[in-house]
């Protein structure tokens, strides 16, 4: 009786799971416009400044699938409040972090934090809400996810106006103990009460390999594909997760069925999700420095001129309107043509094309909305009730290595180009014309530094080069969403493989039921 009067306040369970997901978006995006300030106050080197931000990805993405299923095994809401509190105690830690190497080990953990919520938001979310209406359920949460896409640069900026770098994680600390308060009251607890334990091999092999993966990837960008380690790291995530999936199909209790990927609703809205994560993450990575260095804009101002991608929120509530009506073989395609188109209409952009960058963002809004949340349902309803933790979890990997993926191919790409576009410098001292050479934001340094007429020709030089690079990176990140365009038309289900699967889970879920109801009176 009280489950039943708990999920029917299914909706305001999703708004406090979606909640706990715009925190973790806020502070994907919000540290890097801290950077500068963190670097004047704790000296850090550049290297330490980088591993400020990828401390907390590696983490993040490392320990998904582990944190899934550690939800599938002792419960769901249990996973997410210690997350949240794990998320809260090392946020207020790096907020008065007295050196870099603290705040790069506080940032780590807060990943590990991340990582046990994430997962468990998308499995609470099958748990409380009827196979119908989750399709719905996850459209609004796939348009909350990308809420912290322009909110994090735009909250950033204010709190970093007006208060110290710390300031920036402190923002976590209301918002956790809302979503706490609300969780306990609210959420059910949900786990796989026939869970066999713990694969341990299996999870050693899963976070070793997505860790090797996601430290090649992020690294990729900065040290070029073709360093050694980065090859190494590359080599061994693929080796580890190909090991990974071979132990799965032989171990007496696997943390996933290697079934899951035969099935296409699976494996084809994985490859999606992985393109769309591309796709965003690496245009973003690419405009936050366009807006800034090309356009001039401080980062309040920039923040507020990535709005329009919050068209997503009108399209997500769209997407399994969509999926019933025309398949999910073509709400997903039509999602990456919008995407595709919107990484097109950038890669023309200029020096002086603001419009275009925001027609493009309100594109890419669009396409994400019509095509993550369709992607998510499929993995979701694809995945056995008992392994949701697991399943929910590798929805978010896939994000995760497409995110990280992106920003490494679309920043190598832009790299290249605006090296090669750049002249010689011969009027500047040697480390002046490296440091121009090395990005725009240090060219606009040097330019500034050098003030005059041969500053503002270097700044134009610079400036000319980045846009160039941007049209590079930007066809690149545009022939990856067209690849997805094609894997969703020849892998995804038709609108009549849809209607089958969910008839199957409805059979699968009234059936529970009864079995369910059976138990209990037998028990009684």
């Amino acid at each position: 009786m009280e489950r039943s009067t708990v999920h029917r306040r299914r909706w305001q369970i999703l708004a406090v799971l979606c909640l706990s997901l715009v925190l973790i978006g806020l502070d994907n995006l919000i540290l890097n416009l801290a950077l500068p300030k963190i670097q004047t106050s704790l000296g850090s080197t550049s290297t330490e400044l980088q591993w400020i931000v990828d401390s907390y990805t590696l983490a993040f993405g490392g320990l998904l699938l582990l944190c899934g299923t550690l939800a599938d095994r002792f419960g769901r809401k249990r996973l997410l409040l210690v997350g949240l509190l794990l998320f809260m105690g090392f946020s207020v830690g790096a907020a008065f972090a007295d050196g870099s190497t603290t705040l790069v080990v506080l940032r780590a953990a807060m990943g590990v934090g991340a990582a046990m919520i994430m997962p468990a938001t998308l499995s609470i979310i099958k748990d409380v809400f009827p196979p119908e209406e989750q399709a719905k359920a996850i459209g609004v949460w796939a348009g909350t996810a990308a809420l912290g896409v322009p909110l994090g640069p735009v909250v950033g900026g204010l709190m970093l106006e007006h208060f110290w770098w710390g300031s920036v994680f402190l923002i976590n600390v209301p918002v956790v103990i809302v979503a706490l308060a609300a969780g306990l009251w609210l959420i059910p607890e949900s786990r796989n009460e026939e869970h066999p334990g713990l694969d341990l091999f299996g999870a050693l092999l899963s976070v070793l390999g997505l860790v090797a993966l996601v430290y090649g990837l992020v690294e990729a960008s900065r040290n070029g594909w073709s360093d050694p380690v980065i090859i190494g790291s590359l080599a061994a995530g693929a080796l580890l997760l190909v090991a990974f999936v071979l132990w799965e199909r032989r171990a007496p209790h696997p943390m996933l069925q290697p079934e899951l990927f035969r099935d296409a609703r699976f494996s084809g809205a994985a490859a999606a999700i992985t393109a769309i994560s591309f796709g965003m993450y690496g245009a973003l990575f690419v405009l936050t420095q366009y807006l800034q260095f090309v356009l001039s804009y401080e980062p309040l101002a920039a923040g507020l001129r990535l709005l329009p991608i919050a068209t997503i929120i009108v399209a997500a509530p769209l997407s399994p309107k969509l999926v019933e009506r025309i398949g999910l073989r073509w709400t997903v395609a039509a999602g990456l043509v919008l995407i595709t188109a919107s990484l097109a209409l950038n890669a023309g952009a200029g020096v002086e094309s603001e419009g275009r960058i925001l027609v493009s963002l309100a594109l890419f809004g669009l396409g994400m909305g019509l095509g993550m949340p369709a992607s998510a349902d499929a993995m979701l309803s694809a995945a056995p009730s008992g392994q949701a933790g697991a399943g929910s979890a590798v929805t978010d990997a896939a994000m995760q290595v497409g995110g990280a993926l992106g920003i490494a191919v679309v920043g190598s790409v832009l790299t290249t180009s605006y090296r090669d576009a750049l002249p010689g410098f011969d009027g500047l001292p040697g480390p002046a014309a490296e440091a121009a050479g090395d990005s725009i934001g240090a060219a606009t340094a040097v330019a500034s530094s050098i003030g005059g007429d041969q500053g503002r020709a270097l700044l134009d030089t610079a400036r000319e080069a980045f846009a160039g690079g941007l049209g590079d990176a930007m066809l690149g990140g545009a022939a990856v969403t067209a690849a997805g365009v094609l894997v969703a038309l020849v892998v995804l289900p038709g609108r009549r493989a849809r209607a089958a699967a969910a008839a199957r889970a409805t059979a699968a879920a009234t059936a529970g039921e009864k079995d369910s109801a059976k138990t209990q009176a037998a028990s009684s």
